[in-house]
């Protein structure tokens, strides 16, 4: 696992060196041939709860606090329930610490859709639907839930509900319900800088709704291939929570 790391972290500078004029006004009309702004490619970074949008707080409610004081409790085991140490989806707006790359596909009536690829954890993936439609009245709560998406000039924007109740949002073991409703606007700032801005609202676990602020980084090659369950010996060594606790 920590190879796959190193390896990512070295081939970002690479990308970099890659990518001529970064931070000139040209990158950020990166577009594709239809006109679309291409956000196609494989990033790295980005998720988690850090970076709230200043002015906004994060305000757990009594059902959520309680849920949260269980996972932090320094006498307990509960940090051995992340889902992320099962090897299961992280959700959003978590990210394991390993790429994804974005596949834009063509634009026609009948159908069109954008998926997002995760090399970590089971090889999971996201699906928005872009042929406008709606969403489900009452959707089959999911991991990464129903997500709709747009353009909104060279911004993509997402809105996602219907998630179930058994990711965290962080190693800390910050809990949300399935009343969960995410809003995601995506814009490529540069050739290497993907801006990813995350509000979130969920009455049954937050007193109102916040924005979490962060962004990806383009890097070269292709995703690996990571099968977790094949690592994952030494759970039941883990406790407490990880050294990255903001993600």
């Amino acid at each position: 696992m920590p190879g796959n790391i190193l390896k990512h972290q070295a081939v970002i500078l690479a990308a970099c060196l890659l990518l001529p004029g970064l931070g000139s006004a040209a990158d950020a009309a990166l577009r594709l041939p239809d006109g679309r702004p291409d956000f196609s490619g494989l990033w790295l970074g980005g998720g988690g709860i850090r970076g709230i949008k200043p002015g906004d707080e994060m305000i757990m409610t009594p059902w959520a606090r309680e849920i949260y004081d269980y996972r932090t409790d320094p006498d307990g085991n509960a940090a051995n329930e992340d889902p992320n140490l099962m090897c299961l989806p992280s959700g959003v707006p978590r990210m394991s610490p390993y790429p994804w790359r974005i596949v834009q596909t063509p634009m026609n009536p009948d159908e069109s859709h954008i998926f997002i690829l995760f090399e970590g954890n089971i090889h999971s993936y996201r699906q928005i639907f872009m042929d406008g439609r709606a969403h489900t009245e009452n959707p089959d709560p999911t991991w990464y839930g129903e997500s709709i998406g747009w353009y909104e000039g060279d911004t993509l924007v997402v809105d996602t509900i219907g998630y179930n109740d058994k990711t965290w949002f962080s190693f800390q073991g910050h809990p949300h319900s399935e009343a969960l409703h995410t809003v995601e606007r995506f814009t490529r700032v540069d050739a290497s800088t993907l801006s990813w801005e995350i509000t979130i609202e969920d009455p049954v676990a937050y007193e109102k709704p916040f924005t979490v602020q962060t962004e990806a980084k383009i890097l070269a090659g292709e995703l690996m291939e990571y099968i977790c369950t094949e690592n994952n010996t030494n759970i039941g060594n883990m406790r407490g929570p990880a050294r990255n606790p903001g993600n």
